[in-house]
């Protein structure tokens, strides 16, 4: 079980490549006929080795534990007897973490750590549906003389990710204590994240704050939404600054305070801005201008110029796990967001003639 909610990120870091196929029985135990009355969180924790309390309070609060084929809460006391089941969106299998001769866009790298600037199409790590091809096969293949990377861990090195079609800047460790340093700051959310995408939409204001509770939405368990009365999911808050109007849609900064997974995209489209081209949380239709297909061919041709949703990861700083020093890293657009966001310049720049 250590692998399928430890490291998990607390259930939240499902691929976004992922297809759903229902839900799948990864662990099932059946209450001894002698035993008392015992809270589900307390009752698996005694049989899931390394896994806490905390961790098993939310997969109960997103579904995934059932007693006799039922979802049940963290405070279900279970009964003598009674069948616990472990429920997940994907099949389950036991990862071998294959090395793989993967070119690695290493911008920064010492003894302790090393910044890579992902293309967007590169999946973090492995997991459901993505068993190869992960930048992890990568960083195994080239490290595998360091202790760190001599296992079987589908995630060694890494203290956070982003999402598959997002581009952008990712810290990875080398060292078990540069591991522990990083993911420690990222959880005092002391680093530094700035983000650049494009939204549909010209945004009311120039700068804002989007503060809501983000988890999976009870319709559709491989997306997230945002509970705005805070009654369920993790808090999330999202510092915006628009960098510059094109029409229909804006190009915007954004600043993390939180790092919860699909962050910006479920906060854009929450207050009705979503990422161009987001081809999960419905920015990859056309949500604002004219009815001609003259824009309608346009804007196709500008969906096929990225791979997925306009979002980059420009900025990372974070303090160096040894030295103390504050590192600040900053990355240009992909050529292709950069020529997208020159298409639309041009679109803008035309029309206004």
């Amino acid at each position: 079980m250590k692998n399928l909610i430890i490291n998990e990120d607390d259930l939240d870091d499902l691929d976004d490549s992922g297809e759903e196929t229902g839900q799948f029985e990864h662990f099932r135990f059946i209450a001894d006929p002698g035993q008392g009355l015992l809270r589900i969180d307390k009752f698996l924790a005694n049989r899931l080795e390394g896994t806490s309390r905390n961790r098993i309070q939310t997969a109960a609060d997103a579904g995934s534990i059932l007693v006799n084929g039922v979802p049940v809460k963290s405070n279900y006391r279970v009964k003598p007897g009674e069948l616990v089941t472990i429920m997940m969106d994907y099949p389950r299998r036991e990862l071998k973490v294959i090395p793989e001769d993967i070119p690695l866009n290493i911008i920064y790298e010492d003894e302790e750590l090393m910044v890579i600037n992902k293309p967007a199409g590169l999946v973090v790590h492995p997991g459901h549906g993505n068993y190869s091809g992960t930048l992890v096969n990568g960083l195994v293949f080239k490290y595998q003389n360091l202790e760190l990377y001599g296992g079987n861990d589908p995630r060694p090195g890494l203290v956070h990710r982003i999402d598959k079609n997002t581009s952008g800047l990712i810290v990875v460790a080398k060292t078990e204590l540069a591991k522990l340093n990083l993911a420690l700051q990222f959880f005092n959310k002391t680093t530094k994240r700035k983000y650049v995408a494009m939204v549909w939409g010209n945004l009311a204001t120039d700068e804002g704050t989007i503060d809501g509770n983000i988890g999976r939405s009870t319709k559709n368990r491989q997306v997230y939404t945002v509970y705005p009365d805070g009654a369920s999911g993790k808090p999330a808050v999202t510092h915006y600054r628009v960098l510059e109007r094109l029409g229909y849609v804006n190009l915007v900064e954004c600043v993390l305070e939180t790092g919860r997974t699909h962050q910006i995209r479920v906060h854009l489209k929450y207050i009705g801005h979503p990422l161009f081209n987001d081809d999960i949380y419905g920015g990859n239709v056309i949500l604002k201008g004219t009815t001609f297909a003259k824009y309608k061919q346009f804007v196709d041709n500008c969906f096929a110029m990225i791979p997925g949703q306009a979002l980059h990861a420009k900025i990372l700083g974070f303090v160096h796990p040894v030295t103390k020093e504050e590192m600040i890293f900053d990355s240009n657009l992909p050529d292709n967001f950069e020529q997208l966001v020159e298409k639309w310049r041009n679109y803008i720049s035309n029309r206004e003639l």
